[in-house]
């Protein structure tokens, strides 16, 4: 599994919404292959999600339906 290390957590990210920098995420989720961050721009009060996904683990999924 990814490990968030604090010197890689993204900061100044741009709210999807108004374009203002936000300075860190509120939540941060590891998971197998990815890291999702919630972001919240107290601007506009928009609130969303954005996932990291690495290339370097080969994650292999069973099919979701037959």
């Amino acid at each position: 599994m990814t490990k968030a290390i604090l010197s890689d957590i993204p900061t100044q990210n741009p709210c999807a919404q108004c374009g203002t920098p936000i300075p860190r995420p509120d939540w941060i989720e590891a998971g197998e292959g990815r890291v999702s961050y919630l972001w919240t721009c107290h601007a506009c009060n928009y609130r969303f999600e954005a996932v990291a996904i690495f290339d370097e683990v080969a994650v292999k999924h069973p099919p979701l339906a037959a």
